[in-house]
């Protein structure tokens, strides 16, 4: 049995939505959830493999190689990972900001991008996004980082004026493409079983290829989940990317350098470790 960790978000749909329907191996166990979820599941080795932050591979790479080809990613405004906001970014300073609980990446991209690049000291919680609060609290809150679905119906409902894409902030800074989530594998699996590795990375490529070739079919299907419009479901998912080119690696180098630098990821995290 391999246990595979899969991230039931929007944005994973043009892979995800055609592994469900085509894929039926009893020996591939499917476990769905968030990202920090399969993080933790997949650091207790209580996943094989997955679909994880990429900080989870910069904070233990002795554990890990990286399926080759894939990924979550965004060359610009990526959609659905945004800093929602009362105030302007440079006024963050001694304010209190809701980070999600959901993604490690996300948290530690916002957190370089706003102490390294604009030079704030915001106070950070961590939590849900919709969970309930009581109104002082709320009150505090200046602004949430939010992820994934949580960003695409924070946006439908309009409730902060001001909304910075993470994505977008980071190619401004770097020039790069940013990686939120990669595909990792644990290393006694490939010892084990490197035949069962190969084929698994062989039908995500496939899953990926035929969803990304049938995006409409797609979009309409699950764009009623947040909700929003075929349309504008269709333009999110045509600006996702779900490579790892060259370009991508060089943005993960860059990415993990900042956090090793900041005392936040292993050097062994760099140079990459992929598996083909």
């Amino acid at each position: 049995m391999v246990r595979i960790g899969m991230v039931n978000y929007i944005n994973t749909a043009p892979l995800y939505e055609i592994w469900k329907k085509r894929v039926k191996r009893p020996d591939w166990e499917i476990v769905e959830a968030p990202p920090a979820r399969l993080n933790r599941l997949l650091a207790a080795g209580e996943l094989d493999m997955g679909c994880v932050s990429s900080y989870e591979y910069a904070a233990r790479p002795q554990r890990y190689r990286i399926l080759s080809g894939l990924s979550i990613s965004a060359d610009g405004p990526v959609g659905s990972v945004y800093l929602f906001s009362r105030i302007a970014v440079e006024e963050l300073s001694g304010r209190l900001i809701l980070l999600s609980g959901q993604s490690e990446t996300s948290v530690c991209l916002v957190r370089i991008l706003l102490e390294d690049y604009y030079r704030q000291r915001p106070e950070y919680i961590r939590g849900e996004v919709f969970a309930d609060r009581d109104r002082e609290r709320e009150r505090e809150i200046v602004a949430v980082l939010a992820i994934g679905d949580d960003a695409l119906r924070l946006r439908a409902e309009g409730r902060y004026p001001l909304q910075f894409d993470l994505g977008e902030m980071w190619h401004q800074h770097t020039g790069l493409p940013f990686v939120f989530a990669v595909y990792a594998v644990r290393e006694e699996l490939i010892a084990r079983n490197p035949d069962t590795v190969r084929e698994i990375h062989r039908t995500l490529q496939q899953c990926l290829a035929d969803g990304l070739a049938d995006l409409e079919r797609i979009a309409a299907a699950v764009a009623p989940r947040i909700p929003m419009t075929q349309q504008a479901c269709l333009a999110y998912l045509q600006a996702m990317e779900y490579d790892l080119n060259a370009a991508k690696q060089e943005a993960l180098k860059r990415f993990f350098t900042l956090l090793i630098h900041r005392g936040e990821a292993r050097e062994a995290a760099l140079p990459l470790k992929l598996f083909s």
